[in-house]
């Protein structure tokens, strides 16, 4: 199977769980599609009017999750988990039906979803993927908060920071190459909160699914959950999981060196648009060859269409 080569799941798939702001029951099935179809989410609890589609463009919030809408104000959520097992494991098309409009949350992380589609099993075409790789430095800042990404001619790279003022999370760096990186520990990583946060999220009327079994909750020194921790950047690796997810709303992987300090879901977002305001920022490539993306540079063809 080459790596180079659009790709979509071998068989249905159906996963059930909770919303973790909206706390309603949901059903999510993910479909094969064709190539250049890309990932589509259809709302089937609507009649009408119910394709939204995950584009960096469409995204309507990012405070504390991800939402993305189309044009009538139908609205999906949190999809940045499930994103991110789509991009990590090459997943280039696939129709997402949901029948509420906020994604599962599973256990807080994408391990349900990774494990489903890696138990799905993934089919294979013969039509090559595209890319989207950055031929210019391209940065944000908000404050302190900064994110930046530059050209490389290979890889994709995040390198992400944090920094928080608990002793607990406190200051944790990583970086990954999502195309050679083994990513299991990304895609396991949990979301978490601060015990003292939970009050405040209720008021506003969110995080009504939330629990310990979705969620790390940190309170002053100590993790509430009973199991403690996966790894012990788990913290910093969950931020990554959701910025791999956030990256691939710029419709195709990205070919570039990414670095983040204490950003989230909007500050990838603005990067975005950015980023496609002015295309001398990037090329849209199309692959062609048989090589794995790091032989790329030297070994395959790269056919601008953009």
């Amino acid at each position: 199977m080459s790596l180079l080569t659009q790709k979509t799941i071998l068989n249905n798939i159906s996963i059930k769980g909770i919303g973790v702001h909206t706390g309603s029951n949901v059903t999510l099935k993910i479909l094969p599609a064709p190539p250049n179809n890309g990932i589509i989410f259809k709302r089937v609890d609507l009649n009408k009017n119910n394709i939204v589609i995950p584009s960096y463009s469409n995204v309507v919030d990012a405070k504390l999750c991800t939402t993305i809408s189309n044009q009538y104000g139908v609205k999906i959520s949190t999809i940045e988990h499930l994103m991110g097992a789509f991009y990590g494991l090459g997943i280039d098309n696939a129709l997402v039906e949901i029948n509420a409009q906020e994604v599962p949350i599973m256990d807080g992380s994408a391990k349900v979803f990774v494990q489903e589609i890696q138990k799905s099993g993934i089919k294979d075409s013969d039509v090559p993927i595209k890319l989207v790789k950055i031929e210019k430095k391209v940065e944000y800042n908000e404050g302190k908060k900064f994110i930046t990404i530059d050209k490389s001619n290979v890889s994709s790279d995040i390198d992400f920071e944090i920094k928080y003022q608990n002793n607990v999370i406190n200051i944790q760096r990583n970086k990954i190459n999502i195309f050679e990186d083994n990513l299991e520990e990304i895609f396991n990583s949990r979301t978490f909160c601060l015990y003292e946060d939970i009050e405040k999220l209720q008021k506003l009327g969110l995080g009504i699914g939330g629990s310990l079994q979705n969620a790390i909750v940190v309170d002053s020194n100590k993790v509430l959950n009973k199991e403690g921790l996966r790894y012990e950047n788990e913290f910093v690796n969950h931020k990554i999981l959701d910025c791999m997810g956030d990256l691939y709303l710029s419709g195709y992987k990205v070919i570039g060196s990414l670095k983040c300090s204490q950003g989230g879901h909007s500050l990838t977002n603005k990067l975005l648009r950015k980023i496609f305001s002015d295309k001398k920022n990037y090329s849209v490539l199309e692959i062609k060859g048989k090589n794995l993306p790091h032989t790329l540079a030297e070994k395959t063809q790269l056919k601008s269409i953009a």
